[in-house]
């Protein structure tokens, strides 16, 4: 039981619905069916992906993990290295059924994808790539990992491309290198003790706070340029530059202190995923009518 519950902490339980939704999402509106693709799909992409993905990191960044005062809880286990191997083979042994099912259902396109995800998110953690420790690759990885599922979901539901499609992924992403940016910086001093590189050791704190606030504009203005009703979305980004704008000079030394804005994050995280959905399907009501 100890062992289960600490694989479940690792996978952040509070942040499965960020993979699963925008494939859900993606697919349905594409293909309007709760087919077989969809539930496996959508299981997939909510449970076994952050096994994979979380479970890779957490045993990868062990040693930064211990000089890390946040690990422990919901934003991530504190896996002790007997629970190392099993953590690795149980997170691939989850998966490989849900991508097996999705590559037979697939197309070459969309396996391809599935494929790049799944790259990604090896290769964000894993020894011998390490991409967290790029400073800016790391946000760019972090970032597909959310966005990746919802391309995934386009692609096995044989969309066609679309501008619309494409500025919502552009500021998806964006939005995702600035989650990234700022959540690397209250792991600042655990970090460079661990020997460990990101965005926020490279640039300091305070700027990858500023990096984050301007990834967040940036993600907001993209979203003006869609069609009604989708620029409805835009005005959530105001909640995330509130939540961060406090520690726009917030010091190395001090850059533990934005936890406090990361677990608003957290909470804003289900008040724009119903902002997106909501409007989400709005839109596609329009396009069917």
């Amino acid at each position: 039981m100890r062992s289960l519950r600490t694989l479940v902490l690792s996978s952040r339980p509070l942040s499965w619905v960020n993979t699963a939704v925008p494939f859900a999402l993606a697919y349905y509106v594409v293909t309007e069916s709760f087919d077989p693709i969809f539930v496996v799909g959508s299981i997939f992409f909510l449970i076994p992906y952050n096994f994979l993905m979380y479970g890779i990191n957490d045993v990868f960044d062990y040693e930064s993990d211990l000089r890390n005062p946040r690990k422990g809880g919901v934003e991530g286990a504190l896996l002790p290295p007997d629970l190392h191997r099993a953590t690795l083979v149980a997170s691939v042994a989850l998966s490989v059924p849900f991508v097996a099912v999705l590559v037979w259902w697939g197309t070459v396109a969309s396996t391809g994808i599935l494929a790049l995800s799944l790259f990604f998110v090896v290769a964000y953690s894993a020894k011998g790539l390490r991409f967290k420790e790029i400073p800016f690759l790391d946000s760019l990885t972090s970032s597909a990992h959310f966005v990746m599922p919802a391309v995934f979901g386009l692609a096995v539901a044989g969309a066609s491309p679309s501008w619309s499609a494409f500025t919502l992924l552009v500021a998806f992403f964006l939005w995702g290198m600035a989650s990234h940016a700022f959540g690397a910086v209250q792991d600042v001093l655990a970090d460079r003790e661990a020997g460990l590189s990101s965005i926020a050791t490279a640039i300091g704190a305070a700027g990858a706070v500023r990096f984050s606030l301007f990834a967040y504009a940036a993600a907001g203005l993209v979203m003006l340029t869609t069609p009604p009703p989708l620029p409805l979305i835009a005005p959530t980004v105001v909640l995330y530059i509130a939540a961060v704008l406090p520690w726009w000079r917030v010091t190395d030394e001090k850059a533990e202190s934005a936890n406090r804005g990361w677990k608003w994050f957290l909470l804003l995280n289900f008040i724009t995923g119903a902002v997106v959905f909501l409007v989400l399907f709005e839109w596609w009501a329009q396009q069917a009518a």
